[in-house]
């Protein structure tokens, strides 16, 4: 069986996209150039932020198509993501807002990639 390992989001600048997940997640690159960063998680998960302009082949889609999910452990944390993500200045798309399937909230990332922070049922 395969089982992915990467996420990989094409961005218009990747230093820039590095920064701005660094900040948000409070994680390091364990790489970082000018056309790619990588971010390695505890949980296994790597995320990779490619440059569309150098992609091969080339990616005919723009952000906002797919979602990061990050799952916390109660609505404090929830709350307090929310806020500290408003004081950096991320664009809410979805406010705190109970849903079928939990507690949730959606942010946009520079290119429009959405970010979703929930606490399950």
């Amino acid at each position: 069986m395969l089982q992915p390992t990467y996420t990989i989001l094409y961005v218009a600048n990747p230093e820039a996209s590095g920064r701005f997940y660094a900040a948000v997640l409070g994680a390091t690159p364990i790489e970082a150039g000018a056309g790619f960063v990588l971010f390695a998680f505890e949980n296994g998960l790597k995320l990779g932020l490619w440059s569309r302009h150098t992609v091969m082949p080339a990616a005919g889609a723009a952000g906002g198509g797919s979602e990061i999910a990050v799952t916390v452990a109660d609505d404090a944390t929830l709350d307090a993501t929310h806020a500290a993500w408003v004081d950096k200045g991320l664009p809410i798309l979805q406010p705190p807002t109970d849903m079928d399937f939990g507690r949730t909230f959606v942010a946009l990332d520079p290119d429009g990639h959405r970010l979703r922070v929930f606490r399950p049922y």
